[in-house]
């Protein structure tokens, strides 16, 4: 096949691998907004039950499947920058889901992000065909990993924050670890690979090595897609460039401590690669400030939600009419005519119309008690 063809087959097939998984996003945040926040295995149970969800599993899978075949046809430094664009395209399908527009702090974080992430990947492949991980530091790399994501999955915020603050930290903690996990899965799925291939370090594995690999496999990207969902919970756009830097970013320690990988461009690669986390920072920071600042605003809404007791907003210029402790709405419509004279005799019946006042009975007087006579003498 001609070079160009390849090119533009790998370019076509990076952009849907990316819309597949922009759509798995919105998807699952719309998801993660419309569920409520619950832990624990009833928390599963009910996302197994959604239809969306799967909705979701099949979009990321179709993703992955695009990207897999993407790379066949044109090398990883053309296809994983590409991949990138998954923000950018998710920014306006979950703003037209919510019906709103992208406002410019996140464009700006998004544009930061994709800047930032784009100079990492372009730093980070290996200057030469590295080995895959033997069983031994698969094992390793895999206790390590469960170690950090529990760390990362568990931690609690304190201090004097608002419930949006809160959550929106708890999400970023959630798309680190599902973005390590996702990262850790693609290392160990290049294992998997060389073991079906019989070239693993060390020789070729036995049946329950490699049955093992492919259960590493399927639980980090499982645990990965799970993570991805809870971290959600706080916005789509900040968690979302979280799972994206993340993801290469593990696989490139994975690659340098173990598998004998460099930066590109020697000393040079490194700075460059800092600068680039740097600047992928300052746009997960914008997205970030972007999401919890829309919290605040939509804070009541949420909270009524959050509530099912809470008592709806009443209209605009609505009054409101109280009988003891419980309070009425009045609808503005009904401020004049037979309508409020209506509202006010149900509300208090002793002031409608055609009706005396009440007036409050007197206290009974006191008893009045009489000196008893006292006689002197005989």
């Amino acid at each position: 096949m001609n070079a160009a063809v390849g090119t533009v087959i790998a370019v076509l097939l990076s952009l849907v691998s990316a819309a597949g998984y922009a759509l798995a996003a919105v998807a699952q945040s719309r998801l993660a907004a419309a569920s409520p926040a619950q832990d624990g295995p009833g928390a599963l149970r009910s996302l197994l039950a959604h239809g969306p969800w799967w909705s979701a599993v099949g979009l990321n899978a179709a993703g992955a499947l695009a990207h897999v075949a993407a790379l066949h046809y044109g090398p990883l430094t053309l296809v994983q920058p590409l991949g990138a664009l998954t923000l950018v395209a998710a920014l306006p399908l979950g703003a037209y889901h919510a019906r709103r527009r992208v406002t410019r702090t996140e464009w700006r974080g998004a544009l930061w992000t994709l800047a930032g992430l784009v100079g990492l990947v372009a730093m980070t492949g290996p200057a030469a065909p590295g080995e895959a991980l033997s069983l031994r530091e698969s094992l390793a790399v895999a206790g390590a990993t469960v170690l950090l994501i529990a760390a990362l999955a568990s931690g609690r915020s304190h201090g004097r924050e608002g419930r949006s603050d809160a959550r929106g930290r708890s999400g970023l903690g959630h798309a680190t670890a599902s973005g390590i996990a996702s990262g850790v899965a693609s290392a160990l799925t290049q294992t998997l690979t060389a073991a079906f291939a019989h070239r693993l370090p060390g020789g070729a594995p036995a049946w329950w090595q490699t049955a093992l690999l492919a259960l590493l496999v399927s639980g980090f990207a499982t645990g990965g897609l799970l993570l991805s969902q809870a971290a959600y919970r706080g916005g789509l756009a900040a968690p979302l460039a979280v799972v994206n830097l993340s993801n290469p970013a593990a696989a490139a320690v994975i690659g340098v401590a173990l598998l004998g990988e460099t930066f590109r461009a020697g000393a040079w690669g490194w700075l460059v690669a800092a600068a680039a986390s740097l600047v992928a920072a300052r746009g997960v920071v914008l997205l970030t400030k972007d999401g919890s600042e829309g919290g605040r605003i939509a804070g009541p809404e949420r909270g009524q939600a959050d509530d099912p007791t809470a008592e709806p907003a009443p209209e605009p210029g609505a009054t409101r009419a109280r009988e003891g402790r419980r309070t009425r709405t009045v609808p503005p419509r009904s401020l004049g005519g037979p309508d409020a004279e209506a509202a006010v005799a149900r509300a208090h019946p002793a002031l409608s119309p055609g009706s005396a006042r009440a007036e409050p009975s007197p206290r009974p007087a006191p008893p009045r008690t009489e000196p008893l006579p006292v006689t002197v003498g005989g």
